[in-house]
């Protein structure tokens, strides 16, 4: 079920493609993709090259630019649209169009159930649904090295400028011939756009600013080139070498079939749960103490494995980082007062977020060497011997051993433990 602001938004755009259907708005044949006003700013080429390519329309109104798109380009394009009057529009003129084909529905379901396409792009279509419902949608739908370019509202016409929190607000469409309605747009700053962006695991290439030509019109819009990367990058946390005394850490690995966890550290890296070992502790009551202190998450001693030791170095200080492996836990990850990583969130390999902490991404490499993910180098010593391979989702079952192992259903209340699948070859 949509939340407030986008049922709104629903009912919206369903009178105003009713409006234009009755209206029979006459709209002339785009000659180009226009990402803010008319004739100004970059056209297609934004997209690269585009014969033959899989591409979505995202909020495709009457579908003229995916027409553009299929006729002077080549392209295989889905134009999807929720408001049944504009699909009715674009039904209506381009229905019979080879290599267009027009859907009818919710943006996030049909990015959910597609297969992946080559380029999405969307002409202000972006801002009337949730980023956060919107955005991971797009990366899952997108392939690596996939093109996403669409434009957002930066400025109204009377100025008001966009938001640095992730809220909708209320905006005017106005209707041909006379008339308005009232739409809630996502209206946020670059920088938030950004954010957002890679925490879904999409990378921003460039924002073009798109004002209008019209003296005493204020709006502005911001086109946004994002690509999912084929590697996942990774940076340096601080610039400074860690203490000496905290020299030697543990990197905790939690995957199931929801993903990875991994935390939002306040520097801006996503991390592992992990952290120091302490005078007196095995590094197995390590790994239970930082899980519980980070993430909320129990777990015991005998639940932990440890894969290897890493050794690089910061600032001239050697820096040992312990990989281990979870194997059950319970509860259900939440930020916890007064660390400093929280916003726990499970991860799908394929779409890892950006900006791995460097130790992390060692850690991630020892256990699964296939992940895509770039960092600086370490000297890795397993403590087991064995490659590792792909775990089973939920429902598949693989072999190890002459046995057959199944992924268990992720935990649902705090008094079950979760266990984690297997590693087949360990």
């Amino acid at each position: 079920m949509a939340d407030e602001p986008e049922a709104v938004n629903a009912e919206a755009w369903d009178a105003y493609g009713a409006h234009h259907v009755r209206r029979g708005t006459a709209l002339p044949e785009a000659a180009r993709i226009d990402w803010g006003f008319e004739g100004g700013g970059p056209g297609s080429e934004v997209l690269g090259e585009l014969t033959g390519r899989r591409v979505l329309d995202l909020g495709c109104g009457p579908a003229r630019h995916a027409a553009h798109l299929v006729r002077d380009h080549g392209a295989l394009v889905d134009a999807v649209d929720a408001s049944a009057g504009q699909y009715e529009r674009a039904r209506a003129r381009y229905g019979s169009l080879p290599g267009l084909r027009l859907v009818l529905g919710d943006a996030v379901d049909h990015l959910r159930s597609a297969e992946p396409y080559d380029v999405v792009y969307s002409v202000n279509g972006v801002p009337y649904i949730d980023p956060h419902r919107l955005l991971p949608a797009l990366a899952g739908a997108l392939r690596p090295g996939g093109r996403l370019c669409f434009t957002v509202l930066h400025t109204n016409s009377r100025g008001d400028g966009p938001s640095d929190r992730v809220v909708a607000r209320p905006e005017i469409l106005r209707l041909a011939g006379g008339g308005e309605v009232t739409v809630h747009m996502w209206v946020l700053t670059p920088e938030l756009w950004t954010a957002l962006l890679t925490e879904s695991g999409l990378r921003v290439e460039g924002i073009d600013v798109l004002d209008t030509p019209e003296d005493g019109n204020q709006a502005s819009y911001r086109l946004f080139r994002v690509t999912r990367p084929v590697r996942v990058s990774s940076r340096p946390r601080v610039g400074k070498p860690p203490p000496a005394h905290a020299a030697l850490g543990v990197g905790a690995i939690l995957y199931g079939p929801r993903g990875l966890l991994l935390g939002r550290h306040r520097r801006g890296t996503w991390e592992l749960p992990g952290g120091t070992v302490e005078p007196g502790e095995s590094l197995q009551e390590t790994v239970v103490r930082e899980l519980g202190e980070e993430t909320g998450l129990a777990a015991r001693p005998e639940d932990v494995r440890l894969l290897g030791t890493l050794l690089d170095d910061a600032g001239g200080v050697v820096r040992m980082t312990v990989a281990a492996r979870v194997t059950a836990w319970r509860g259900e990850p939440s930020d916890q007062p007064g660390e400093s990583v929280g916003r726990w969130r499970w991860f799908a390999l394929d779409r890892l977020p950006e900006q791995l902490f460097v130790c992390s991404a060692q850690t991630l490499t020892a256990w699964r060497p296939g992940l895509p993910i770039d960092h600086t180098p370490a000297h890795h010593t397993p403590y087991a011997t064995g490659t590792a391979t792909a775990e089973a989702p939920r429902g598949v079952r693989f072999f190890s051993r002459s046995r057959v192992v199944r992924a268990q259903p992720p935990c649902r209340t705090p008094a079950v433990w979760c266990t984690a699948p297997e590693d087949p070859d360990s």
